[in-house]
Order: structure tokens, then C-alpha cells, then sequence
């Protein structure tokens, strides 16, 4: 098998939480034609856990340097980071997608079928229609009364 540069062997699957770090954060991962990356969460000044199907955020100004995620969005910069694979918790790690086609388990705060959303001027773990050319978009709607977007996140 030809040498990719990339992991291609995972400990477990993508909706685990781990304690410690056990992949590697900011590892990227394919599957099914979807690209996820993992992440350490940190629940924010509000203490907003990390609910899985819900948008995260890049945790503060430093948050995608250091691959640290959070659903409370007045603790970023309103930088989508990815959607969650697994409930949780401060200082776990785990899964994020941030490529493809994803189902959010929230509604998002506004918009109609393929428009491009944002963080800029959301509530926590969703995104809402983009507005100014400034915002950051990181997604599009998909099927929006189904709650299905297509993710571009960063890489």
C-alpha cells in the first residue's frame, strides 16, 4: 500500500469522547466522503457543554492554532469550527466534521435552501443567514427544514 502521509488508522469511531488526547489533534480523517478533524473542547465562560450535532465554534482568538473547539459563542471570534460528533465536555477531545454534507440536531437561526451561513449573529451550536461580506461563512443550507447543511469549515 503506497504511503498517503496521512493517518489512516483510527483508535475509535467518530461519535467516542476521549479523556486524552489519543489521535492527535487537528488529525484529519475521511469518511464516506466527508472530512472530519479532532479537537479538544473547552465549555467557555458559560460553561456550554458540547451538545453532538451542534456547531462548534474556534475558542477564542487562538482557538484553530491550538485545535481548541467551543459551542459558547461569546468565547470566539465568530469563526465556525466544525459540527460536533459526540456530546461533549471541558477539556475532552474528540471528532468534528468540517467538510460535507452533515444533519445539525438544532434549527438554524435563519435562512431558506442554499444560503450561506455563518456564526455572525447566531445562538450557541448553530448558524444563521450571512449578511455582510465580512461575516465568515463556513456552510451552506442544505435542506434547511430538515436541518441538513454542507459544511466548508476550515481545514
Amino acid at each position: 500500500m503506497a504511503e498517503t502521509g496521512m493517518k489512516q488508522v483510527w483508535s475509535g469511531g467518530l461519535t467516542r469522547l476521549d479523556l486524552t488526547d489519543l489521535e492527535g489533534v487537528g488529525a484529519h480523517r475521511f469518511e464516506g466522503g466527508n472530512v472530519y478533524k479532532y479537537v479538544k473542547f473547552n465549555d467557555g465562560a458559560a460553561n456550554e457543554v458540547g451538545v453532538a450535532g451542534e456547531v462548534c465554534y474556534y475558542h477564542t482568538l487562538d482557538g484553530y492554532k491550538t485545535f481548541t473547539v467551543t459551542s459558547d459563542i461569546s468565547d470566539t471570534i465568530e469563526i465556525g469550527a466544525g459540527v460536533l460528533q459526540a456530546a461533549l465536555d471541558d477539556g475532552n477531545f474528540g471528532w468534528i466534521q468540517i467538510k460535507g454534507a452533515a444533519l445539525l440536531s438544532i434549527a438554524l437561526t435563519a435562512g431558506t435552501d442554499g444560503d450561506p451561513l455563518t456564526p455572525t449573529g447566531t445562538t450557541n451550536g448553530s448558524l444563521d443567514l450571512s449578511a455582510a461580506v465580512t461575516d465568515h461563512v463556513c456552510a451552506f443550507a442544505g435542506d434547511i427544514s430538515d436541518k441538513e447543511i454542507i459544511c466548508d469549515f476550515p481545514w
